[in-house]
């Protein structure tokens, strides 16, 4: 198939990338990431989540990072919002979108959310039911879409009676997500197959964890299919909390690097895109996890 021609890319640094960080992130911090990855050209932009501080502390300023971000009216921001008082917090707050999500994987729902996937989609239901009465787009994450921490291999079956119920709730787009990072190619392929059984090719995302090298080449087999929307995460932030040592989500430098090494266009200047990701790398003390960005940085420094 031909490749897309322009790919969308959501940054999910902001709040995916940095949740499990241990040590506390200022808001001013998780602003100015905000702003330099807009400047750098993302119109999709995962800013926060609004949760019970007391099981994600790191998003406890959610509505102060809100309330910092100086718009820009192209850009989408959107936040996580798990359950109805989780939407009515970030009301106020003006978000574009809100993310729910729901595992491939029973065991993962359970240990995660503390109940099984038909009851985690039920809680779902009034959330979504309220954003779209709002006019607030909503989108969907089908996490461990290929493998779980827990149950081992997932069966695209699952991921398709997730995205089958996630639509009856009025979902409007869904991501599939391998969240510990063990898929491979065909595996992730079969996933999206599934996925677009129920929702049209524009309303697919994929969202690739890079923990066993394989994100690029996930999102190379599913731009074969003419998947053109993908969650990435600047200087490749987050780690996978359920995969001992494991790299997080795929790098934005490495996913731009390679559409525009493929002629595909981002709309995303590469070299802001590296000076943001090193911003909060060097507030975090540590290397940005992309090796796009450190053969830049490299290269700035010879």
């Amino acid at each position: 198939m031909k490749l897309p021609s322009r790919v969308k890319i959501v940054d999910v640094g902001p709040r995916d990338g940095l949740q499990n960080e241990k040590g506390q992130v200022p808001a001013e911090v998780k602003i100015g990431l905000v702003h330099r990855l807009q400047d750098a050209g993302l119109k999709e932009i995962e800013v926060t989540s609004f949760v019970s501080p007391k099981w994600v502390p790191q998003m406890a300023d959610a509505a102060e990072v809100m309330a910092g971000i100086q718009r820009r009216p192209d850009v989408r921001y959107s936040v996580l919002t798990p359950n109805l008082k989780g939407f009515e917090a970030a009301l106020p707050s003006r978000p574009d979108e809100i993310v729910v999500f729901g595992a491939a994987s029973e065991a993962f729902s359970r240990k995660n959310i503390n109940c099984s996937i038909a009851e985690s989609i039920e809680r779902f239901a009034p959330v979504v039911e309220a954003a779209r009465a709002q006019g607030i787009h909503v989108r969907g994450a089908i996490s461990t879409a290929v493998g779980c921490p827990y149950e081992g291999e997932v069966a695209p079956e699952r991921v398709e009676m997730v995205a089958r119920l996630m639509q009856q709730i009025g979902v409007q787009h869904v991501g599939v997500a391998d969240t510990i990072g063990v898929g491979t190619p065909r595996k992730v392929q079969a996933a999206m197959e599934a996925a677009l059984k129920h929702y049209a090719i524009d309303d697919v995302s994929g969202h690739f964890h890079d923990t066993y090298g394989q994100a690029l080449g996930n999102t190379l087999a599913c731009l074969e299919m003419g998947i053109w929307q993908y969650d990435t995460s600047s200087a490749g932030l987050g780690g996978c909390p359920y995969a001992k040592g494991a790299t997080g989500n795929v790098a934005t430098e490495d996913v731009v690097y390679l559409l525009h090494g493929l002629g595909i266009e981002t709309g995303i200047d590469l070299d802001k895109l590296v000076d943001a990701g090193k911003y909060i790398s060097d507030f975090l003390q540590r290397q940005p996890n992309s090796r796009a960005a450190t053969a830049i940085l490299n290269k700035r420094i010879g």
